[in-house]
């Protein structure tokens, strides 16, 4: 397993496989995975936190069903650009899932992922409790879109042709 950029994810997601999106929390794991052509995030039920090598097996058996080929990690940095105790844990989470699997994770920055996730639930008009269990995974599904995007911009601008020189 190794931990890489988001300009090497291309290269590492296999014909027919798909990514996903976690959300870190204390309580639960918030989960979304792509669909195969890396345009949508769907949101997946939330795993409850227990113990690591539960959580780990329930996320690994999740991540194998659903064909994942890369898994990009919400991490949680602080407003001014510094990293705090919640993004160290997301850090040892994935060196903790290293010696379990050989899956490529990208780290994204998720600020605001949660405000913006709950902001879209309150537009669908779900109640405050509904909210509360479907949270986490609406805010993978929003971190797994702005990877979803960025490679959408990376591919359109491998794409573009050369500007051809101006002669002066």
């Amino acid at each position: 397993m190794a931990v890489i950029t988001i300009e090497q994810l291309p290269a590492r997601l296999a014909h027919g496989k798909t990514l996903a999106g976690l959300d870190l929390g204390d309580k639960t794991i918030g989960v979304a995975v792509s669909d195969r052509g890396f345009s949508f995030a769907h949101p997946r039920p939330v795993i409850l936190r227990k113990k690591f090598s539960l959580d780990a097996a329930v996320l690994l058996a999740l991540l194998e069903r659903e064909n994942v080929g890369a898994v990009a990690i919400g991490l949680p940095i602080n407003m001014d650009g510094s990293e705090g105790p919640r993004a160290q844990k997301s850090r040892a989470f994935v060196r903790n899932m290293a010696q379990l699997s050989d899956l490529p994770f990208v780290f994204w920055d998720e600020r605001l992922s949660t405000v913006a996730a709950e902001r879209t639930l309150i537009e669908m008009d779900f109640s405050r409790a509904k909210r509360a269990g479907k949270i986490d995974s609406a805010a993978a599904a929003f971190i797994l879109q702005g990877v979803l995007d960025r490679l959408q911009s990376l591919d359109a601008a491998d794409r573009r042709e050369p500007e051809p020189p101006t002669s002066a």
